[in-house]
């Protein structure tokens, strides 16, 4: 009788011991599967800042170049508004010599 008692006990307590050990690999497992969650959300922020950020440097990027560019473009029309009087000059004097070796 008392082996069959202490079997029994066994019996329960190897019961107890696997109802344990499941409640802990839930809890395990919950616990994992919120982790992931969460990292994923991290990453999904990280990410959506790397793009927010790449973009605000092109815009910073694109307005250094249009400043740039249109730097350039203002010191090209000055060199050829220079040009033209230069060649202008020359013109008009051609003309006037023209003028006084025929007149």
């Amino acid at each position: 009788m008392e082996l069959i008692k202490q079997i029994k006990q066994a019996e329960a307590q190897a019961k107890e011991i696997v109802e344990q050990a499941r409640l802990e690999t839930a809890k395990i497992t919950e616990q994992a599967r919120e982790k992931q969650v969460q990292m994923l959300a991290e990453a999904e922020a990280e990410r959506k800042e790397a793009i927010k950020s790449a973009v605000n440097q092109a815009e910073q990027a694109g307005v250094r170049e249009v400043e740039s560019l249109k730097k350039q473009s203002v010191e090209q029309i000055r060199q050829v508004e220079q040009n033209a009087r230069v060649k202008l000059e020359g013109c008009a004097v051609k003309v006037l010599e023209h003028l006084r070796e025929t007149g």
